[in-house]
């Protein structure tokens, strides 16, 4: 999810779409977070694993 926020990210700027750039953006801070918790143990949606 990180990486294609990330990819999101880049494509609206290049392209200059503001939609892109905000999708892109929400998915990385969603993807940190899960990152963080899955980090830390907890389990995230019912998984301790995601694969």
């Amino acid at each position: 999810m990180i990486i294609l926020g990330a990819i999101l990210l880049i494509l609206g700027f290049l392209l200059d779409i503001p939609i892109l750039w905000t999708i892109g953006l929400v998915l990385v801070a969603i993807g940190v977070i899960l990152f963080i918790l899955g980090a830390a143990g907890r389990a995230v949606g019912g998984r301790k694993h995601w694969f």
